[in-house]
């Protein structure tokens, strides 16, 4: 004990008070609320995400009691709330909920986004949200190959839904297209305000076609508005089990097109910090009640550590820079 308690006098500041909380004196880690920002609005999957980890993580805290507290900071398509916590001073209790479009597809496609994707402090991945190509109920293309052949025999014609560029809607279908010898413009996009609004154009006709995030088209499915064509995933979705994978489809590039969620803090967050949240994703591998919420909502478990994270970051960015290039964004 004399020991550790010289070890932690040794360490400045903050990170002597981390350990200490993270070693379990009083008070332990975290002694005051943590605030989550989740760079969208209220209501949408990444609060969603947000919310269930707020919920389930504070068991597997030094501080049983610990308080999570989501703070929605949507705008500028999730930069607003990110940015927020990429200049925040390392306070042991401000974290952020990363997710694809605010830390990876803005950060790889647009220069203008006030922050990189290593300004973080990163501490682990938490889940995905496989891609889903969809069509309307009755539209005649029941596998993906044929709607891929349609696509081909008539470029440019075709629609499909998008909620703009510089979204996994769209760069996921583009991406469809150039794996599969297709012209990138093989189809037109049209754009709408959100996914959700993208896969009811489908289900109205508006648009031929939809790739996006499943939690976009989750209802659409359940009441068969739609149909899926693919699920992107490694394995068939379990919530979707007569859907092809991306492999059985012969569409392995969309494996690496998901939706995903992430723990990240400030720079320099303090090691027995780091370690502590490093400990409670690691185990929520272990909680039923987060792993049943989680794949309830449509998204699949995927828990990495924050060297595998960050490799998991990295091959993110390479992928939308390069369609970015491809398209003409940079």
């Amino acid at each position: 004990m004399l020991r550790r308690r010289a070890m932690i006098a040794g360490l400045p500041g903050a990170a002597a008070a981390a350990a200490a909380h993270a070693q379990g004196t009083d008070p332990p880690y975290p002694s005051q609320p943590v605030t989550l920002v989740a760079p969208f609005s209220a209501g949408g999957s990444a609060d969603a995400a947000a919310r269930l980890l707020a919920v389930h993580a504070p068991r597997h805290l030094p501080n049983k009691n610990a308080s999570i507290v989501v703070e929605n900071r949507p705008g500028a398509s999730g930069a607003l709330g990110t940015n927020s916590v990429a200049r925040a001073a390392p306070d042991r209790h401000t974290l952020l909920l990363a997710r694809t479009a605010s830390s990876a597809i803005l950060p790889a496609t647009d220069p203008r986004t006030p922050y990189t994707w290593d300004e973080f402090t990163v501490l682990g991945l938490l889940h995905e949200t496989p891609f889903v190509v969809c069509v309307r109920a009755d539209a005649p293309w029941r596998r993906l190959g044929e709607l891929l052949g349609a696509l081909r025999e008539a470029p440019g014609r075709m629609t499909f839904a998008t909620s703009g560029p510089a979204t996994i809607l769209d760069l996921g279908v583009r991406q469809l297209f150039v794996a599969n010898g297709l012209p990138i413009d093989a189809g037109t996009a049209l754009p709408f305000a959100g996914g959700a609004e993208a896969v009811a154009a489908v289900a109205s006709g508006q648009a031929h076609f939809v790739g996006c995030g499943f939690t976009d088209a989750a209802a659409a499915l359940s009441s068969r508005s739609v149909r899926a064509l693919v699920s992107g995933g490694r394995e068939r979705h379990p919530l979707l089990p007569g859907v092809p994978s991306a492999k059985e489809a012969e569409a392995e590039s969309l494996e690496a097109i998901t939706g995903w969620s992430g723990l990240f803090g400030p720079a320099s967050l303090p090691a027995p910090v780091v370690e502590v949240w490093v400990g409670a994703i690691a185990s929520l591998g272990s909680d039923r009640g987060w792993i049943e919420a989680t794949r309830r909502s449509g998204s699949v478990p995927r828990l990495l550590s924050p060297d595998a994270t960050r490799d998991f970051l990295k091959a993110q960015i390479a992928l939308y820079g390069d369609l970015a290039r491809r398209l003409g964004l940079l």
